[in-house]
């Protein structure tokens, strides 16, 4: 087999299991009501797996040096999802979403000039979630109607990820792993459910979905954090099992003390 053809063929392979990857998690948010939804979405189904590839390419420094990238840039995201809530209100879904993707890219260009650290990496996350969380709170609560699938749910959600992972694993080598790294954490999972649910059960109820989801990108950054103190001394595998069990345990918590409010 020619390496061309080996490349082609590795790259479709990827494509296709994190497509299939981001299309369950948006099946099981459909059905899990804003809160569950939110803390399913914010799991790294979409950074996951790039950053998994980008490993299989590069050395735990490159990993690292991508992390360190991508941590502010979970910042951005938080500001994304804020635009977007708010102008769903009263906005479509192209405007509102529109509106939330262009922030982020403006804040993306932006923290492309600044040499980051782990520390000014975290302190840009919370200065973030003390602008973002109280501000969000009002629009937590929704009524979730019943979704009607349509055709093209499936085809625009693996897409969208598909061409993601093609972009992140492809560009790796020339680009260096800052911009692989912020590349990694555009947010697919968010643009997608914000395209495919707000037509079909409203602006309100899907900005619920975005304005739940806080919490669970404060953990998402505490993941990428393990992942950039932790590839240099253990290696990539190991901190990236590291970070994605940060995610998962946060999500758990997070699902536990609001299972313990609701009995109470």
């Amino acid at each position: 087999m020619s390496p061309e053809l080996t490349l082609i063929l590795t790259l479709g392979l990827r494509m296709a299991f994190t497509a299939a990857l981001v299309v369950t998690a948006a099946f099981i948010t459909e059905r899990s009501g804003p809160v569950i939804g939110a803390l399913i979405a914010t799991l790294p189904f979409s950074a996951g797996p790039s950053y998994v590839f980008l490993s299989l390419d590069h050395d735990s420094a490159f990993i690292a040096q991508g992390a360190l990238a991508s941590l502010p840039i979970n910042a951005a995201t938080m500001f994304m999802g804020l635009t977007y809530v708010v102008l769903a209100q009263r906005w479509n879904a192209l405007v509102s979403t529109g509106g939330g993707v262009a922030v982020w890219i403006g804040l993306a260009a932006l923290m492309r000039l600044v040499p980051w650290t782990l520390a000014t990496g975290l302190l840009a996350n919370a200065i973030a979630f003390a602008i973002c969380l109280p501000l969000l709170r009002r629009f937590r609560h929704a009524k979730m109607p019943l979704i009607t699938r349509r055709w093209y749910d499936i085809p625009l959600r693996a897409g969208l990820v598909a061409t993601l992972v093609a972009i992140v694993t492809t560009l790796s080598g020339w680009v260096g792993p800052g911009v692989s790294g912020t590349i990694a954490l555009f947010p697919v999972v968010f643009s997608s459910i914000m395209l495919i649910l707000h037509p079909r059960i409203g602006g309100p109820a899907t900005a619920a979905v975005v304005a739940n989801s806080g919490w669970g990108l404060m953990g998402f950054g505490l993941g990428v954090a393990v992942l950039q103190v932790a590839a240099l001394p253990f290696g990539s595998a190991i901190a990236l099992s590291l970070a994605l069990a940060t995610c998962v345990i946060w999500n758990l918590g997070l699902w536990w003390i609001g299972r313990r409010a609701i009995t109470r």
